[in-house]
C-alpha cells in the first residue's frame, strides 16, 4: 500500500488516537483525527474523572517507538512500589521489584494526551478536529457522521480507512452491533463496585503530605483506597467502593457525616491529610467499572477498532493505557509487513493481539482482588517476599507474574498471565504445604518453584488451558 495515497480518519484523538496518529504521520500517511471534547490542552475536561495514570515499559515501548521518550519523562513520577495502610496509620513498602531500576511512573493523563496531541500536529499530514461527535459509521461505504457541538451541523467525512480509538462507548462498534450485517459479538461486564475521584491536595509551600514515590493503597478486603501522586505536590486519590453491599457503599454516602464517619473509621491517616474530602465527594461523579470484550475487531478492511473501543478494561493492573499504546506498536509492526491490503493487514493485527487483550483484561479482574484483599493477607506478604528476594538474587532467572506484565515488554500478556499464575499457584502451594519458607536458601526454593511451576503449565497444557 502505498502511505502517501491513504487517507486515515481517526475517531477519538484520546491517550490511543493521539498515539496512532502521531506513528501514522510519521509514517507518511494523511491522517485527520475527528475528537469530540474541546482541545484539552485549552479547557480543562478532567470532570474529576482519572486525571493520572500507571505508565510502565510497554507504554514506553510506544514512545520510543515514536521518538518522545524524553519528553514524556519529564511528566512522570516513579513509583517504587505498594505503600500499604493499615486502619491504624501503620505502613509497610512493598516494592514492585526486586531489581531496582524496574518502577512503574505516575503521569497527568491530561498532560501525556497534550504532548502527543502537539508532537502529532507537527506533522503537516495530520489534522485533528475538536469538537466533532461521531455519531455513527457507515462502516460498508467507509464513512462517518458527525455533529459539530458549536454548530449543531451534522456533516459526512470518507477516507480509505477508519480507525475508531473512541473508548469504551465507541460509536463505530455501536454501528457494529446495531448494523446487524455480520456477526459480532460483544460482551460488557461490569463490577459491583464503583470508583469515585478524591484528592491530596499539596502542602503551603508545594512539597507532598505523604511519600512521594509509591502507589499509596489502603486495602480493607471488599473496598480500597488508592492514592497516586502528581508534579504539583498533590495526590489523586481514589476510592473503590461497592454500589450496594457492606455497612459503607455508594449508596448510602449521602450525607458528609456519613462520608466522615466512613473516612474516620476505615482511613484516619488518610483523611488527616483530606480536609476538602467532603467537597470533592460531592462534587466528582460516582463512575462505573467494566470490561469489553468483542470480536471482530474490523470488517471488510474499511474500519478496525483499537484501544479501548476494542478492549477496555478495568484499572486494577494499571495497564489500560498501557495496553492501548502497545496496540499502536503491534499495529505498526504489522504496517511493517506491507501487506497488500487493508482487510490483509487489520486481519494479521486482530490474530495476533486479541489473545493478549483478553488476557490482560483477565488479569485485570485477579489484580482487583489482589490489592483490596490479598495484599494484606500474611500468605501472600510471604510470597511477596520470596518473590522480592529471588528477582534481587536472580535477576535474570525470575520475575513475578507482576514483573512479568509490567516490566517484561518483550513478551505477550497470554505468556505473562500463564506463566505469571503457574507461579503463584507453585509458590502458594509450597508455602501453605510448608515446603519451602522465606527462611529457606535462595537457590533451592528457586529450583523447587521452577520444578512446579513447569509441571503445573504442562497439567494446564494437557487439559488444554494454555
Amino acid at each position: 500500500m502505498n502511505n502517501k495515497k491513504q487517507n486515515i480518519l481517526i475517531i477519538g484523538a484520546g491517550l490511543c488516537g493521539s498515539l496512532l496518529a502521531l506513528r501514522l504521520g510519521q509514517r507518511g500517511y494523511n491522517v485527520n483525527v475527528y475528537e469530540m471534547r474541546p482541545d484539552l490542552r485549552k479547557t480543562d475536561i478532567s470532570a474529576g474523572r482519572s486525571i493520572n495514570l500507571a505508565l510502565s515499559d510497554r507504554g514506553f515501548k510506544a514512545m520510543k517507538l515514536t521518538n518522545i521518550e524524553d519528553k514524556v519523562k519529564e511528566l512522570c513520577i516513579p513509583m517504587n512500589g505498594r505503600m500499604l495502610h493499615d486502619k491504624e496509620g501503620n505502613t509497610f513498602l512493598s516494592n514492585y521489584s526486586g531489581r531496582d531500576h524496574e518502577y512503574i511512573n505516575s503521569v497527568s493523563r491530561g498532560e501525556l494526551n497534550g504532548l502527543l496531541l502537539t508532537e502529532a500536529e507537527k506533522h503537516e499530514n495530520v489534522t485533528i478536529h475538536f469538537n466533532k461527535e461521531c455519531k455513527s459509521v457507515d462502516f460498508e461505504n467507509t464513512t462517518a457522521l458527525f455533529r459539530d457541538f458549536n454548530t449543531k451541523d451534522e456533516f459526512v467525512e470518507d477516507a480509505d480507512c477508519i480507525i475508531a480509538t473512541d473508548g469504551a462507548g465507541s460509536a463505530l462498534r455501536n454501528s457494529y452491533y446495531l448494523g446487524k450485517k455480520f456477526l459480532f459479538s460483544f460482551s460488557q461486564d461490569y463490577l459491583n463496585h464503583g470508583y469515585k475521584e478524591l484528592s491530596f491536595l499539596p502542602t503551603e509551600d508545594g512539597g507532598y503530605k505523604t511519600y512521594k514515590n509509591a502507589l499509596h493503597i489502603w486495602p480493607r478486603r471488599s473496598f480500597m483506597l488508592i492514592a497516586l501522586p502528581n508534579l504539583d505536590g498533590s495526590f489523586t486519590v481514589t476510592l473503590f467502593l461497592s454500589y450496594d453491599e457492606g455497612e459503607y457503599n455508594f449508596n448510602n454516602l449521602t450525607t458528609p457525616e456519613i462520608v466522615t464517619e466512613f473516612f474516620e473509621k476505615e482511613f484516619p491517616d488518610a483523611l488527616a491529610l483530606m480536609p476538602n474530602l467532603v467537597d470533592d465527594f460531592f462534587t466528582n461523579p460516582t463512575s462505573s467499572l467494566g470490561t469489553v470484550k468483542c470480536s471482530p475487531w474490523h470488517y471488510k478492511g474499511n474500519t478496525l477498532l483499537m484501544g479501548d473501543s476494542a478492549h477496555a478494561i478495568v484499572p486494577f493492573y494499571g495497564q489500560g493505557m498501557n495496553a492501548a499504546f502497545e496496540d499502536v506498536v503491534e499495529f505498526d509492526n504489522i504496517l511493517d509487513q506491507n501487506l497488500e491490503s487493508w482487510e490483509a493487514t487489520f486481519k494479521a493485527y486482530e490474530k495476533g493481539r486479541k489473545k493478549d487483550t483478553d488476557a490482560i483484561a483477565d488479569l485485570a479482574i485477579d489484580n482487583f482482588h489482589e490489592m483490596k484483599d490479598h495484599v494484606a493477607n500474611p500468605i501472600f506478604q510471604e510470597k511477596r517476599k520470596i518473590e522480592m528476594a529471588l528477582e534481587k538474587e536472580f535477576p535474570n532467572d525470575y520475575s513475578s507474574k507482576y514483573s512479568l506484565v509490567t516490566f517484561n515488554e518483550t513478551i505477550s500478556y497470554r505468556e505473562a498471565m500463564l506463566r505469571g499464575r503457574a507461579q503463584d499457584k507453585a509458590i502458594l502451594n509450597m508455602l501453605a504445604d510448608g515446603i519451602i519458607s522465606v527462611d529457606d536458601d535462595l537457590n533451592t526454593i528457586l529450583e523447587k518453584v521452577k520444578n512446579e511451576t513447569e509441571a503445573i503449565l504442562e497439567d494446564d497444557r494437557i487439559a488444554g488451558l494454555s
